[in-house]
């Protein structure tokens, strides 16, 4: 029997990105944000290169996870996609050509083969690559398990692996086009406000309910960060990782709570760079239909809030990177992870009547 097409029925997924491999991650407090990531997520440093440091996750197969670079401000530099061969580059690489949207060919960053460098509609950066070299750990990282990258490091809250990445966009819907059709992606889920327009759109290129998210930026910028996520094991750990950042004096945004939207169980907090980071768990949700039904939300939906009731925050609307200068705005620039100055430098930053 013959399933009919529904119209929210999307295609069947292309697969030419393999997954999300990596992201570059800009920071104007290089020491305290590499002391977040390492003491307080459980990264693990693995090679620094000019002003740049790599981190790793303690189960992932590549060189690194984050580079996380030092700058004059906050920010995503780029996010690196790994494609799933050699033929599905090049077909990623002639797709984004023929839009107009390809920069380039560069030398990949260690561990990384030649990247092919292309910016969405809304000019985040974004980098191809096919080959890769496995991550081989030091006898003190060598984990008792073979089919585990490196050992537990047992440090902080021990986020196993990258997620997803969260962009903030002038305009959703051709960021979107440009991952369905230039990358070979899916929509999961979407919002629809009650003009048709779309206020934001989860996207997926493997059996996870999304790996790329834009969301519209209300200040009318462009380029740039809402969040990146990072998994750990399971949901308790999330309860967990509030004491961590409690007790290290990590700026909590809002969480622990579960989005509707996804069904995530997550936790948001500000390094001390500014970039916000989500800590997140899908429970066993996998998107396996190949003619998956995208799920569009409506405006009065979203504004009931998260799953169980709990209203958004409103800085979750207001706050990305790198800040921008607006009429009542102050930009946001963090000194220290105390959280009194967190809560400062989140006041300042504030719009007003928020």
């Amino acid at each position: 029997m013959t399933s009919p097409q529904h119209p929210a029925a999307t295609r069947p997924p292309r697969h030419d990105i393999a997954h999300v491999g990596h992201v570059e991650l800009l920071t104007a407090e290089p020491e305290a944000s590499l002391r977040f990531f390492v003491d307080v997520l459980g990264l693990t440093e693995n090679g620094r290169e000019g002003n740049s440091v790599y981190l790793r996750t303690w189960d992932d197969y590549e060189h690194h996870t984050v580079k996380l670079t030092a700058h004059g401000t906050s920010g995503i530099r780029r996010v690196g996609l790994r494609t799933s061969s050699q033929a599905a580059l090049e077909a990623c690489v002639a797709a984004t050509e023929e839009a107009g949207l390809g920069i380039g060919w560069k030398d990949g960053d260690p561990g990384i083969g030649p990247s092919y460098l292309c910016r969405d509609p809304d000019g985040h950066e974004i980098e191809l690559y096919w080959e890769s070299e496995w991550y081989t750990p030091p006898a003190d990282l060598r984990p008792a398990l073979k089919n585990q990258a490196q050992a537990y490091p047992g440090r902080g809250v021990c986020v196993r692996r990258l997620d997803h990445v969260n962009y903030l966009a002038r305009e959703v819907e051709p960021n979107g086009d440009f991952v369905l059709d230039m990358l070979g992606g899916r929509v999961t889920e979407q919002i629809m406000m009650d003009n048709g327009s779309i206020a934001a759109q989860w996207l997926h290129f493997t059996n996870k309910g999304y790996d790329l998210v834009y969301t519209r930026d209300w200040t009318g910028s462009t380029g740039r960060l809402h969040h990146v996520a990072f998994s750990p094991d399971n949901r308790e750990d999330i309860l967990r990782a509030a004491d961590i950042c409690l007790e290290a004096g990590v700026f909590i945004e809002t969480g622990p709570h579960k989005h509707a939207i996804q069904q995530t169980f997550f936790l948001y907090v500000y390094e001390p760079g500014g970039n916000r980071i989500e800590l997140c768990h899908p429970g066993a949700r996998l998107v396996l239909a190949p003619d998956w039904r995208t799920v569009t939300w409506t405006e009065a939906e979203r504004a009931k809030g998260q799953a169980w009731g709990l209203k958004t925050i409103e800085s979750f609307h207001t706050h990305g990177t790198p800040p921008v200068g607006l009429p009542g705005r102050s930009a946001y620039r963090p000194k220290t992870c105390s959280a009194m100055s967190w809560k400062n430098a989140f006041l300042a930053a504030a719009p007003i009547g928020s």
